[in-house]
C-alpha cells in the first residue's frame, strides 16, 4: 500500500473526495515530521511510535576498492510497534504475551500476602547471626574432587 492508495481508502472509508482525503493525509505525515524534526517521540496508540535516534560515527570498508572511509554521524527516526501491532502481524507474539499477563495475574496475588507476612516476620525476628566460614572449605573440597575426576 502507498499514499495513494491510503488516500483512496481514506476518501471510500469517510465518503470524502480523493483530494480532501490526500489532504487529510498530507496533515497527518505532516505533523508526525514536524514533531520528529522538534526531536518530540510520537506515539499513535494501538499502531505504535516513532522515535528519534542517532547512529554513530564509524569506520567503514569501500567495497570495490578495499579502502577504509569514514561514515559520520546520522540521525535516524526509529518505529517500534504497539502490542495490538504485534499482535496483529505474529499470533505468536499475541499468544506468548497473553500467557505471561495470564501469568502474572496468577502470581500477584499469591505473593502480596507472602511478601507482607515475611515483612512482619522479619520485623519481629532478631537480626541473624554473622555467616560460619564452615562454607569455604566445603568449596575446596568440591574443587579438588572435580580436579580428580579430570586426571
Amino acid at each position: 500500500m502507498n499514499r495513494n492508495d491510503l488516500a483512496a481508502l481514506l476518501a471510500e472509508k469517510h465518503e470524502l473526495s480523493k483530494a480532501a482525503a490526500t489532504r487529510m493525509l498530507d496533515t497527518v505525515i505532516d505533523a508526525l515530521c514536524t514533531e520528529l524534526k522538534k526531536g518530540k517521540p510520537v506515539a499513535i496508540s494501538g499502531f505504535g511510535s516513532f522515535k528519534l535516534g542517532q547512529r554513530a560515527a564509524r569506520v567503514g570498508r569501500n567495497p570495490s576498492t578495499g579502502d577504509k572511509i569514514k561514515i559520520a554521524a546520522r540521525k535516524l527516526v526509529k518505529f517500534t510497534p504497539s502490542t495490538a501491532l504485534a499482535g496483529l502481524v505474529d499470533p505468536k507474539f499475541a499468544k506468548a504475551r497473553a500467557e505471561k499477563a495470564a501469568a502474572k495475574q496468577a502470581a500477584k496475588p499469591a505473593a502480596a500476602p507472602a511478601k507482607k507476612a515475611s515483612a512482619k516476620k522479619a520485623a519481629a525476628a532478631p537480626a541473624p547471626a554473622p555467616a560460619k566460614k564452615a562454607a569455604a572449605p566445603a568449596k575446596k573440597a568440591a574443587a579438588k574432587k572435580a580436579a580428580a575426576k579430570k586426571a
